[in-house]
């Protein structure tokens, strides 16, 4: 007769909403299973789904951290608030954070660490450089002790986003920019057009050469955002312009960024009257709270699984 399994045979229990499970890979993107990295029992910090939550312009955070090559924010110290502090995209050799001759901070959000909870990186990022007694760069080689977040940091309600062609504004502040000329054009090169929409909140054009896109980082919670944009598919209501298609969508950070391709030569321009028309759309569409159809089930369904690269 086979023996039986010492083991004892348990019912798995469902995930939460943003729960990771043991054996999935960690969403750090360290390319380790959860339980080896952020889930291990005194290994790295603990893993933050939603790391900027409450911060002013949480989804431009997030779209510039995530999809868009060169852009700047004013950022308010709560202590300091006449203190010139910058947000910037990506910084010179992904920086963390600099403290400039100009006697300005720039704080870097595209950087080459995952410490966890990138709110913590970048408060203590910000605080080495406000306290840096010489200009220079500041950077993180390991997790940063228990501390603030950037939440914690600043104020204000709503970030001012300005998105930059290239990145001058590396050299925006000095007086001899000798040297930077070769790093400053490899930077430019592989920059994408870019433009962020006026009409709504934190959509971005983007031109990568064959195909031009539509990325939206979006604050609803996923579950709601998604029923609402199956509800928008099965009316036909997705579509931006003409031969424009919603492709999927890309989770960063706790949120969701719907992503639409469009045709070669639509600009950003064009996009401002429908994304308007969309927003109000998405907005009725998340207010319903009838039940979805058979086929808006099927779509929705459809809609989870369609993940898309974004870089």
């Amino acid at each position: 007769m086979a023996k039986k399994s010492r083991t004892k045979s348990r019912t798995a229990q469902p995930l939460a909403e943003g729960e990771v499970g043991p054996r999935q890979p960690c969403p750090c993107g360290s390319g380790k299973r959860y339980k080896a990295c952020h889930g291990a029992p005194g290994g790295a910090a603990p893993y933050v789904a939603r790391p900027f939550e409450g911060l002013p312009s949480e989804c431009d955070i997030v779209a510039m951290r995530e999809l868009v090559p060169a852009a700047t924010a004013p950022l308010t110290l709560k202590d300091d608030p006449e203190r010139p502090v910058l947000l910037a995209s990506l910084l010179p050799m992904a920086a963390p954070a600099m403290a400039r001759e100009s006697g300005q901070t720039w704080l870097g959000l595209q950087v080459q660490h995952s410490f966890g909870d990138p709110s913590r990186d970048l408060a203590a990022a910000l605080q080495e450089a406000l306290a840096a007694e010489k200009p220079g760069i500041v950077g993180l080689v390991e997790p940063p002790a228990e501390g603030p977040r950037l939440q914690d940091l600043i104020t204000g309600d709503k970030l001012e986003v300005t998105v930059h062609d290239g990145f001058e504004f590396w050299i925006a502040d000095l007086e001899d920019t000798t040297g930077m000329e070769a790093a400053l054009e490899q930077a430019n090169s592989a920059a994408t057009p870019t433009a962020r929409l006026t009409s709504v909140e934190a959509a971005y054009w983007t031109n990568v050469g064959t195909k031009e896109h539509l990325r939206w980082v979006m604050p609803e919670p996923e579950d709601d955002l998604l029923t609402a944009l199956a509800r928008l598919h099965v009316a036909g209501r997705d579509v931006l312009v003409p031969d424009s298609r919603f492709v999927g969508m890309f989770r960063a950070h706790g949120l969701l960024a719907p992503v639409w391709d469009l045709p070669l030569g639509t600009g950003a321009e064009a996009l401002e009257e429908p994304a308007d028309r969309f927003a109000q759309d998405l907005a009725e569409a998340l207010a319903d709270t009838s039940d979805l159809t058979s086929e808006q089930r099927a779509a929705r369904s459809g809609l989870a699984g369609r993940q898309v690269t974004i870089r």
